[in-house]
């Protein structure tokens, strides 16, 4: 038994010292992520990633930690980032659909409109028609007022959405022409 115990002993204090390395950064929403590679880090988020070097050294974990240099940020020089390291791709690519949908809510929202008024327009100039005549324009009417209300909506969302996109860049210190 002593043999035994003697030998565990002996092995647990030659066994080499066991090293890793973590990454880790913090996200937009706060978040603490970490990574086995640098690799494995998002883009966004190599300029501000630290490194974690762990070990085990008789018994006892420690780490050393250190920022990596500028040349490990994964972007060429001369690349602006916002506070959270979020390039102009980045800025573009929320920014763009919202866009796409004014745009689009927009020209259709146009398009009903003028339909509805020439239709009104044949609606005074018909007044003298027939009950029936004049009941089917009041529906196409009502139906393309209700249309119109659904582009409104998708203008309303998307003005607010790209309002709020806007005041998000300008707390995080992006260039506002990325918004453009």
């Amino acid at each position: 038994m002593k043999r035994v115990g003697l030998l565990l002993i002996f092995f647990v204090f030659s066994l080499p010292a066991h090293a890793d390395t973590i990454y880790q950064w913090v996200d937009e929403e706060g978040t603490v992520n970490m990574a086995d590679s640098y690799d494995k880090v998002p883009f966004r988020y190599r300029n501000r990633v630290e490194i974690k070097h762990y070990t085990i050294e008789g018994g006892t974990p420690s780490y050393i930690l250190e920022r990596p240099p500028n040349l490990l940020s994964g972007r060429p020089e001369g690349i602006q980032t916002d506070l959270y390291g979020r390039d102009e791709t980045w800025w573009k690519e929320k920014v763009r659909p919202w866009k796409k949908q004014l745009e689009e809510a927009t020209t259709r929202y146009e398009q009903v409109h003028h339909k509805f008024m020439k239709i009104a327009e044949e609606l005074s100039a018909k007044r003298y028609g027939s009950k029936g005549q004049y009941k089917k324009i009041i529906l196409e009417l009502d139906a393309l007022k209700e249309e119109m209300i659904k582009y409104q909506a998708l203008i309303s969302e998307a003005n607010e959405k790209l309002d709020t996109l806007s005041r998000e860049a300008k707390e995080t210190k992006a260039n506002p022409d990325w918004l453009k």
